[in-house]
């Protein structure tokens, strides 16, 4: 980061290429460091660095590339240090100094327990004179506001309690029953068949395949013409308000995710096949193959159980609702000021593409909620001490393993194949980094149903979506 800011320091070609190689800094740094405070959100650092400073190091590595350069008309390690110094010094000078300036820095930040945001901006220094022997340097800081977070919400938030009622689980006994019984064949179509044919529009190239049911379509207009029709009959219809969602254009006609919306032609339809689904009976063989052999054995543990499965998973859609109001609420009631001419200048100087001034106050404004969240959740979690040890994310990562595989029938994986897969999830950085985030939201949520003034609601889960989605 400092290098790459320091090149614009810099006058001879190719220098930053160098020695990318050279060594880690293992001395004690002297270096003069002093802080002039502007206000609470910005200060000015000032390093000066001494010929004593880099001096040793510098003649050292010169001195080891006399041994090994190979310049002509020398022998390897008889060339003279003169030269050696007048090819080499100041590239070898520019490159120890860097490595001051990140070393020292990093050290005062951290010895003087300064919160930063971003990184320290070099101030820029036409005058520079690398033919001297002190150098002096200055570094602009952006500071971390100081702030408090106040838990207790003026205003009580909503925690959900979505339940499954009774007509979402008649209805997915219904599912269930007709998911696994048998197709009876029709020859002509009626509101509950399953209608296999073809999509076709020669124009637009489009050709395919597939089943559906009646209850996709929208309007009693586009039932009317699929009910009473027999087997081999095509069909004419208009893709504009054909399906209830216009998503299932994707599927049906295979259209492009863009185009789904929009999409406005005439196509044929082609009827192969109807069929009526007979449900299946409720009975012990259903219930092992759904559950497990002996966990279920009537209907009225069928229903306990699946409104039992659907409400953990209701639950956590609750509570990442939950975590989304608390955080909104805090962003727009926890006030501070931002160092943002500081930060503006950060993203214009750090961004991978050249951004202008505006450009760069543009990226700021877009970032400026997700920063303040950043620190206000930083603060929470310092504040409770909330941490992740690796025991606990462990466990979550079997835990994580262990759904995954039941979603293809393996239900009770022995604990050394768990530990192998777990073990291999954990050793690649960004899907433990995933999961390590996963766990600290469920502690932040935990102490938000602590510690924040909440008032809960029962709710069907089909109120929750209309309330909570409109």
């Amino acid at each position: 980061m400092f290098f790459s800011l320091l090149k614009t320091w810099l006058t001879f070609e190719n220098v930053l290429l160098l020695h990318a190689h050279l060594r880690a800094i293992k001395y004690f740094l002297r270096m003069n460091i002093t802080k002039e405070q502007i206000d609470d959100l910005n200060a000015i650092v000032k390093v000066a660095i001494t010929k004593e400073d880099y001096s040793d190091k510098v003649d050292s590595i010169l001195t080891d590339y006399r041994k090994t350069a190979n310049i002509p008309g020398f022998r390897k390690g008889h060339v003279p240090m003169g030269l050696v110094k007048k090819q080499y010094g100041k590239a070898v000078l520019v490159d120890e100094v860097n490595k001051l300036l990140q070393d020292s820095l990093n050290k005062y930040l951290t010895e003087e327990k300064l919160d930063v945001l971003g990184n320290p901006l070099p101030k820029a220094q036409d005058d520079l004179d690398w033919d001297a022997e002190n150098f002096s340097f200055e570094f602009e800081l952006g500071l971390a506001p100081a702030f408090d977070v106040d838990l207790k919400t003026k205003k009580a938030i909503t925690q959900y309690q979505i339940i499954a009622d009774d007509k979402m689980i008649d209805e997915q006994v219904d599912r269930i029953a007709k998911q696994y019984g048998k197709l009876i064949a029709q020859d002509e179509v009626t509101e509950e068949s399953e209608v296999t044919g073809v999509f076709k529009n020669e124009e637009k190239g489009l050709e395919n395949r597939t089943t559906l049911t009646l209850d996709k379509l929208k309007g009693k207009r586009n039932l009317n013409k699929f009910v009473g029709a027999k087997v081999g009959d095509t069909l004419e219809l208009k893709t504009k308000g054909l399906f209830e969602d216009d998503h299932d254009l994707i599927n049906f006609l295979k259209v492009e995710h863009d185009e789904a919306h929009d999409l406005e032609i005439e196509v044929t339809f082609t009827i192969d096949e109807a069929n009526k689904r007979e449900a299946t009976e409720l009975n012990q063989e259903l219930f092992d193959k759904l559950f497990g052999e002996g966990v279920v054995t009537s209907e009225e543990e069928m229903r306990a159980k699946i409104k039992e499965d659907a409400e953990k998973q209701f639950a956590q859609q609750a509570d990442q609702r939950l975590l989304n109001d608390i955080t909104e609420y805090l962003v727009e009631n926890t006030k501070f000021d931002l160092p943002a001419e500081f930060l503006t200048k950060w993203i214009q100087a750090t961004g991978e593409n050249n951004l202008s001034e505006e450009e760069a106050s543009e990226e700021y404004a877009k970032s400026e909620k997700g920063l303040r969240y950043q620190l206000i959740e930083g603060k929470i979690i310092n504040n409770n001490d909330l941490q992740v040890s690796y025991d606990e994310l462990k466990e979550f990562a079997k835990k994580y393993v262990r759904m995954q595989m039941a979603q293809f029938g393996q239900t009770d994986p022995e604990e050394e194949v768990l530990e192998n897969i777990s073990s291999r999830v954990l050793s690649n950085q960004e899907e433990a980094k995933r999961l390590s985030e996963q766990i600290m939201s469920e502690k932040l949520v935990n102490l938000y149903k602590e510690k924040a003034n909440l008032k809960t609601k029962e709710i069907t889960y089909e109120n929750f979506v209309k309330e909570v989605y409109g």
